[in-house]
């Protein structure tokens, strides 16, 4: 083989080339962003909008599920202090309540 030759340096330009169709291949297979030679990596416009709008969602699941623990926290402080309070105490209490109404 020569070594000095055009056919040498075609393979190697090729061999480049073909390093580089797999490796975004790979790239794009497993969801990486895919990188460019003159701006850096390239980002598909509906991925962002598909990536934000679930954001969005499990960003209104994350308050609505923290606001329903907070109130079962109530709650469960509730159960505790009827369960922990003496039976005459709690007995008070509910007269009270029937008295005022």
């Amino acid at each position: 083989m020569n070594w000095g030759g055009p056919s040498f340096v075609i393979a190697i330009i090729a061999m480049s080339y073909a390093g580089w169709i797999i490796n975004s291949w790979i790239r794009a297979k497993h969801g990486y962003p895919l990188e460019d030679e003159w701006t850096g990596k390239s980002h598909r416009s509906d991925l962002d909008v598909d990536a934000k709008r679930k954001i969005g969602l499990l960003s209104s699941e994350n308050e609505r599920l923290t606001g329903q623990i907070s109130r079962l926290e109530e709650r469960i402080a509730v159960l505790e202090r009827i369960a922990t309070d003496p039976a005459e105490r709690t007995a008070r209490e509910i007269d009270a309540l029937r008295n005022t109404h």
